[in-house]
């Protein structure tokens, strides 16, 4: 198998970070980088979209995640893209289906998906979007 990108969706969470260590485990035995995607969940897109949250808050909470997660990546290159998982304006957005789309964008050979327990509707973003690309994606998917 021939892995050049390995695209792994974030939150912030400390599930998202332990599947971006298995990303970068699977990235450094094929020799390959590491694509972030910090995936902004419903609750943060409809804070943003009324005021409640500050658009600099969320940039610098995804900034500091990317931060703590380029200290465990040794040698792999890491590049990274926000996206939001919701839109208050376009039903047919899903979380699953925004990760595909940044799949294909970086030309994804491998995608790490982490499976996140529910405890929070609004704030099940990847554990949503990993039964989506579980069920959609065209490359080899670790879900952890």
């Amino acid at each position: 198998m021939d892995v050049e990108t390995v695209l792994v969706p974030v939150d912030g969470s400390d599930e998202s970070m332990a599947a971006a260590e298995y990303a970068v485990a699977v990235a450094d035995a094929y020799d390959a980088s590491v694509h972030a995607l910090y995936v902004f969940g419903e609750g943060i897109v409809r804070g943003l979209e009324v005021g409640d949250l500050e658009a600099q808050q969320v940039a610098a909470e995804s900034e500091s995640f990317m931060t703590e997660m380029r200290e465990l990546t040794g040698d792999v290159a890491v590049t990274h893209a926000t996206a939001p998982g919701f839109s208050l304006s376009r039903l047919s957005q899903h979380p699953g289906s925004v990760v595909l789309d940044a799949a294909a964008d970086v030309d994804a050979d491998f995608l790490v998906v982490p499976r996140e327990q529910m405890t929070d509707e609004t704030d099940a973003v990847l554990e949503r979007a990993a039964e989506y690309v579980i069920a959609h994606a065209s490359q080899p998917v670790l879900s952890v």
